[in-house]
């Protein structure tokens, strides 16, 4: 059965919404299968750098995005907040023996990775919504030249939702989900005095099947065409911020935007659709990933031969998110997401979706861009956003008596 666009809608409308919206859908190709049965790696993902790991560090197996109020009385405390999440990151990133403890003290860790920490690939990107730069720190001047609230758009499900913006955000990646968790557990605990969590959001990278791209919750390969960050000319023209350039201030440099979105995929809607009806919607096939006109998932589309979409159509959500002409290529993205589970709803649907989250030099051109040419594609009928929030990654740790956030508090 083939359901027509009311009976769509119709369902929409009684459906209950989960977490967060998105554009394009995302994920990056896990590069280090370290820890996929569940079992800690030894693997080190450096902490100190001119950007924050977990940008371009190929994904993970595990991730959480947490957003946090910031309650820090003053600029003081704010300052000492971000050398205490320095401090904290640095020791879990590295890994080691837990300090022992008398039996008669508060024990030094949760101990829920055992006595010695594995370093397991773990990464904690920390970033800054605009909520933080009000009057309560005086750094209104000092805000990210593009740095605003996440609108809510024409397809978005935002309406009484309590998981949008922060004036904090930690993603926190690891190889094994208990490291993920141990890590969050471990922050939280020494800087309780100075934030606040306001919502949280699980995820997982899928193994590829049977090879090439993991795929999403609607059984499509997710991630086909990241710009190839590896290379640093890349990378510079579409990640990174350039401080002093644009009104950015010069602090800004080596820094990235960051944009999360919850989105739900309404998954018993979509398996009642035909698969012939899911390609067109996406413009790939299911099981190859390949686009329409081509036989693999690495073949480029061409549109050019293609101009009325007799082949990919028009609205296909792969020829609006990347046109792949010369005047959108700088509005390509990084887009870095995880599936998500969160059970059941109300009414004992599932509630399962992808955590998209990407990293761009200038959100309005990127983002923004992309989101603008999708509203209203066909696939909106299946997919719910329905929170999240832009945020700024600080620039990186540049050494030992570096910090988070020293240029922004200097």
């Amino acid at each position: 059965m083939n359901p027509g666009p009311l009976g769509r809608r119709g369902f929409l409308r009684g459906a209950t919404v989960g977490a967060a919206g998105a554009a394009a859908f995302g994920g990056f190709r896990l590069a280090d299968a370290a820890g996929q049965d569940g079992s800690a790696s030894g693997r080190v993902v450096p902490f100190e750098g001119v950007h924050q790991a977990g940008i371009v560090t190929p994904q993970q197996a595990a991730a959480t995005f947490v957003s946090f109020q910031v309650v820090a009385p003053d600029r003081e405390a704010l300052r000492e907040l971000f050398g205490t999440l320095t401090e904290r990151v640095r020791l879990l990133t590295s890994g080691g023996p837990v300090p022992a403890t008398d039996v008669a003290s508060v024990p030094t860790d949760s101990g829920t990775l055992g006595p010695a920490l594995p370093p397991d690939g773990l990464t904690v990107t920390v970033g800054v919504g605009a909520s933080l730069f009000d009057d309560r720190y005086g750094l209104a001047a000092r805000r990210p030249a593009r740095l605003t609230k996440m609108p809510v758009f024409p397809d978005d499900h935002l309406a009484g939702s309590t998981e949008v913006h922060g004036d904090l955000s930690l993603q926190i990646c690891a190889d094994s989900r208990d490291t993920v968790m141990h890590a969050l557990r471990d922050i939280t605990r020494h800087t309780r005095a100075a934030i606040r969590p306001l919502w949280k959001a699980d995820g997982f990278h899928a193994e590829p099947r049977p090879a090439g791209t993991a795929r999403n919750q609607l059984g499509f390969m997710d991630g086909t065409g990241n710009p190839d960050v590896a290379r640093p000319d890349v990378a510079d023209a579409l990640v990174w911020t350039r401080g002093g350039a644009g009104g950015e201030p010069a602090w800004t440099e080596g820094g990235s935007y960051q944009v999360v979105r919850i989105i739900r995929m309404l998954v018993e809607f979509w398996d009642r659709v035909s698969l012939r009806e899911q390609e067109t919607m996406i413009g790939r096939r299911r099981d190859s990933g390949a686009p329409l006109d081509g036989a693999r998932e690495s073949d480029t589309p061409d549109y050019p031969a293609d101009p009325q979409g007799h082949v990919i159509p028009l609205d296909a959500h792969i020829r609006l998110a990347n046109p792949r002409d010369r005047a959108t290529a700088d509005q390509r993205m990084l887009r870095r997401g995880y599936n998500y589970d969160r059970g059941l709803d109300a009414v004992g649907d599932l509630d399962v979706g992808l955590i998209f989250c990407c990293y761009q030099q200038d959100v309005a051109r990127q983002f923004r861009a992309v989101q603008d040419r999708l509203a209203g594609e066909p696939l909106v009928d299946y997919i719910q956003p329905t929170g999240g929030g832009y945020f700024f990654a600080l620039p990186g740790v540049r050494g030992a008596s570096d910090r988070l956030g020293s240029g922004l508090l200097a």
